[in-house]
Parts: structure tokens; sequence; C-alpha cells
């Protein structure tokens, strides 16, 4: 199963959904950060194939970042779920 998490601008929370295929995964996620690049559509929607009939509407221009990640039993085992983090340089 993968997971793609949608961050919005100003808003602490990450709206998730989940594909079943890596390919189907990938596609989801250019298909956002294509919409980022050009603004268009101005809304996009969002389903799950986890949670059928989980369906989510995102203005484009809102989405601050997208993310990609696999859901394994590892990153629930570690406590730490997969994301970004920052290294201070100096």
């Amino acid at each position: 199963m993968y997971i793609i998490d949608v961050t919005l601008k100003n808003t602490p929370v990450t709206l998730s959904v989940q594909r079943k295929e890596e390919s189907d995964a990938k596609s989801l996620y250019t298909q956002v950060l294509e919409a980022i690049k050009s603004g268009s559509p101005a809304v996009l929607e969002l389903t799950c194939e986890q949670m059928v009939g989980k369906t989510v509407g995102v203005v484009v221009s809102e989405i601050s970042a997208v993310q990609m990640s696999e859901k394994s039993s590892t990153a629930t085992a570690s406590g730490r779920p997969p994301g970004f983090f920052a290294v201070p340089q100096g």
C-alpha cells in the first residue's frame, strides 16, 4: 500500500489517500505535482483505495507539499511515520 500525503498552506493537517499499486501512487503523485505547477485544475479531487467512499477536494493554490511513501510495518514499529526532516547546517 502506498500513501500520498498532501500538505496545505497554513494548516497543520495532512490529507492522505492510499493506492494499492506503486504505479497508481506515482501517477497520482505526478498529477498533484503538475496541478501545483500549472495551477490547473483549480480544484483537485482525490479518492482513496483503502477507504472506499473517501473523497476529498483540494484547492490547488493551497497545496504546499505532496509526499509519496510506502506503508510498511517498519515505519509504524519505529513509532515514526515517513516524512521530511530538517538537518541544521553550520
